[in-house]
């Protein structure tokens, strides 16, 4: 008679245990995000004079576009701008990622 080999046991059986999930430290915001900007006069026209960090401004741009009906119906990735916003953008419609920086460039 033949004598089976011993197969040895695998290591899937180890792999498959699950770690312990890490616990995240609570994200604090970043100080840059958080600093208070002045807007510039055409800003201010549509968003208000106060000083306000990035997030709010673009916030309060979202608002006034949405209050408006300015997102383009085909795409709605796009902004039609009115003549408030279009001293802001210097054209009829841009993408709502090149309106950031359009906006940025509008804060000091």
């Amino acid at each position: 008679m033949a004598t089976a080999k011993k197969v040895p046991a695998k290591k899937a059986a180890a792999s498959k245990e699950v770690p312990a999930k890490k616990v995240a430290a609570k994200r604090t915001p970043n100080a840059a995000f958080m600093k208070a900007l002045t807007p510039s006069p055409a800003l201010a026209a549509v968003i208000g004079a106060a000083p306000l960090p990035r997030t709010e401004v673009t916030k309060k741009v979202w608002e006034y576009i949405k209050k408006h009906d300015l997102q383009d119906a085909a795409n709605r990735r796009n902004i039609n701008a009115d003549d408030k916003l279009k001293v802001i953008f210097k054209k009829d419609q841009v993408s709502m990622f090149e309106m950031t920086k359009l906006i940025s460039d509008q804060l000091k």
